[in-house]
């Protein structure tokens, strides 16, 4: 079934989304690639309107919902329809906030649920024998110092490329990030993840402005650059799983939930706006207590032992 997406940009009425795309760049200060998403599904909607005679500005809430059955039919998975409605939602909220229209054709519009995926997690031995890397051999302190930071704060990629020296304070035990939607939170660093941060500062004699994990030139380290490592150090460690950066957040929010219970303790740690977004957590924590309850509860033993007679 034919899923691509469409490539020439659309003339209809390209202002307004210029305008709130603009919008998400200054204020919001969303990421070029969440920027492109939403132009790709923005200039989608446009393009479907002018083949309906229609001005996006002037869409009813009928014609909304004909435009998303239209890309289901075109074989676009629940997942990407969620998408494609979320970027309406937010463009048409916008409109309204704007004074540009009186109500909004996409609040009345449901997407279909896709199949929630949990995160895969590190097992805290896994976990341990990742950021345990040697730091006697090239780039060895600086490897460890990444790794320690991103499994002891869960941060988010796009975080730990962007710090400074001047965001850390070892002495205290902190990290400052701006995450999302421009909001600063504070978040705790573990023992292990100070002095492997002290020890690679030492190494560098770094200033308060440079950034933590620079790359080619002294400018910060890509994402690119980071993803690879990981893969690499997870490869030479032993471990086979797919290793990436957002493993190692899943693994820091799964084993804090674990050990705490706390959900509100993690959202805020995970910088989370919506607690609905921190609650897959529970699942994998429920999975972990299925898993003891299987094997230490003595009615469960009797039902293995029953069908394994």
């Amino acid at each position: 079934m034919h899923t691509s997406e469409p490539r020439s940009p659309c003339p209809v009425s390209p202002g307004p989304i210029e305008d709130f795309l603009a919008h998400l760049q200054v204020e919001r200060r969303m990421s070029a690639h969440t920027l492109d998403a939403y132009r790709r599904d923005l200039t989608t909607l446009a393009g479907w309107s002018q083949t309906q005679g229609a001005d996006p500005l002037a869409l009813h809430t009928e014609q909304l919902r004909a435009f998303i059955a239209a890309e289901h039919r075109r074989g676009l998975t629940p997942k990407s329809l969620q998408r494609r409605l979320s970027a309406c939602r937010s463009f048409y909220g916008w409109l309204l906030k704007q004074g540009r229209i009186d109500t909004s054709p996409a609040a009345a519009i449901r997407a279909p649920k896709a199949p929630r995926k949990l995160p895969q997690v590190l097992d805290p031995d896994e976990a341990k024998a990742l950021v345990e890397v040697p730091t006697d051999v090239p780039l060895g302190l600086r490897d460890r110092a990444l790794l320690e930071l991103f499994y002891s704060s869960g941060l988010r990629l796009s975080e730990l490329c962007g710090l400074r020296w001047r965001d850390l304070d070892l002495s205290d035990g902190l990290v400052s990030v701006l995450g999302k939607g421009n909001k600063q939170r504070s978040v705790p660093l573990g023992s292990h993840a100070r002095t492997a941060l002290g020890e690679w500062r030492a190494s560098t004699g770094a200033v308060n402005e440079a950034p933590v994990f620079p790359g080619r030139g002294g400018t910060p380290i890509t994402p690119r650059a980071v993803q690879l490592r990981l893969r690499q150090l997870a490869q030479r460690q032993g471990l086979f799983k797919r290793v990436h950066p957002h493993l190692l957040r899943h693994s820091f929010a799964s084993h804090i939930l674990e050990s705490s219970g706390d959900l509100r303790g993690v959202q805020e740690l995970l910088g989370h706006a919506d607690i609905a977004t921190t609650q897959i957590y529970t699942h994998l924590d429920f999975q972990h207590l299925a898993k003891v309850y299987d094997a230490a509860h003595p009615r469960a033993k009797r039902k293995a032992d029953k069908e394994g007679a």
